[in-house]
């Protein structure tokens, strides 16, 4: 006679099946963005050797980035130099407001989430590291910090991408 309950194996089972579905559906990482060289809502990993522009952007325990608000041009590659001058960790994560935001739930669900994508960059205490973007839309490009409570403490900003 079968029984009518689930046994832990199947538990087991259903839950590997559902992780392993979830994650090769999200790309790198849960709120994946596909390949490091497509294009995507907000444009695209730039080459180093194009690079029209450096700006430095410094992250500090305030919650906030300095500079918050940036202007570039469409077709622009930019170097941000990041700079995280506070004591503990913080990151710059490029995208629109709603990958943001859904990417925001996935951090507070795993708070020590790896990065590895050409628009994150997550930096210790001190540490400073870059992203090269090249901004191919007019628009509006935000970005944020989205350790754990950081975005709800004002730690975002936006990039307003203005015709060639």
């Amino acid at each position: 006679m079968k029984s009518k309950y689930i046994t832990s194996r199947q538990i087991f089972v259903l839950v590997a099946l559902t992780l392993s579905a979830s994650a090769f559906a999200a790309g790198k990482h849960a709120g994946g963005h596909g390949h490091a060289d497509e294009e995507t809502a907000i444009g695209k990993p730039g080459v180093a050797s194009k690079v029209t522009q450096t700006i430095n952007v410094d992250m500090t325990d305030n919650m906030r980035y300095t500079p918050s608000s940036i202007q570039v041009k469409q077709g622009e590659t930019v170097r941000f130099v990041v700079k995280n001058q506070g004591k503990v960790k913080h990151e710059l994560s490029l995208g629109t407001q709603k990958e943001l935001l859904e990417h925001l739930e996935q951090m507070k669900k795993f708070p020590d989430m790896e990065h590895d994508e050409p628009g994150k960059v997550t930096l210790s205490p001190g540490q400073q590291g870059e992203i090269v973007w090249q901004f191919t839309k007019t628009g509006t490009v935000n970005f944020a910090c989205l350790m754990p409570g950081h975005y709800e403490a004002g730690m975002k900003g936006a990039i307003k991408v203005g015709k060639k």
